[in-house]
């Protein structure tokens, strides 16, 4: 399927912003917004919200950690992604919530989330605490101002984690500060590790 046929889970924005706009990452009444996601999301085709001002696209943002150290992952040369800088670390794994994740809609978030966690990763250990630390709003660019972020940090009992698309990426647990000149440069991942990320080191 063509990713703009895809059915992605959406708020309006007037709904999700009525109590005010943030820029950057929201830490407080954090379940006033998850709750206001679960009781007013609908789909939408992606194609026709990709640049509509008016929704906006909720994604979970999952940040994992082992005792203090945080799985980063890279894109691998000629694996495509050129706008991705080669040597360039994410944190952050995720992507948009799909209308196949509905199965009960008062988890919609949890399942869309593990969804991707489970395609985008191989974790061999347990989760020992999944935690919403933030909810990120940027309006730097078109693409940001049209989503977002739930940031959720995952804490687990073992580091044998990786990337499951060895071919275009690499993964690997490391010290916040082995990796901190080397984060991506992509405005969430600045949002992030500024606004939470730094106070953990």
């Amino acid at each position: 399927m063509d990713k703009n046929d895809e059915k992605v889970l959406v708020v309006k924005s007037e709904k999700l912003f009525e109590k005010g706009i943030w820029k950057g990452l929201k830490q407080d009444n954090l379940e006033y917004y998850l709750d206001l996601i679960n009781k007013n999301f609908e789909f939408k085709r992606r194609g026709d919200v990709e640049e509509d001002n008016n929704y906006q696209q909720i994604i979970p943002y999952i940040l994992f950690s082992y005792e203090g150290k945080f799985f980063a992952y890279k894109y691998l040369s000629g694996a495509g992604e050129k706008r991705l800088v080669n040597n360039n670390y994410q944190l952050g794994v995720g992507g948009h919530i799909n209308k196949e994740d509905v199965a009960d809609e008062r988890n919609i978030i949890e399942a869309g989330m593990m969804r991707e966690w489970n395609e985008e990763v191989e974790f061999a250990g347990s989760l020992l605490s999944k935690k919403l630390v933030g909810i990120i709003n940027d309006d730097s660019s078109p693409v940001e101002k049209v989503h977002l972020g739930l940031v959720f940090h995952f804490i687990g009992d073992a580091s044998d984690i990786n990337v499951k698309e060895t071919d275009k990426m690499e993964g690997k647990i490391f010290e916040l500060k082995e990796i901190e000149n080397n984060l991506s440069h992509s405005p969430w991942m600045k949002i992030v590790y500024n606004d939470y990320l730094k106070n953990l080191v």
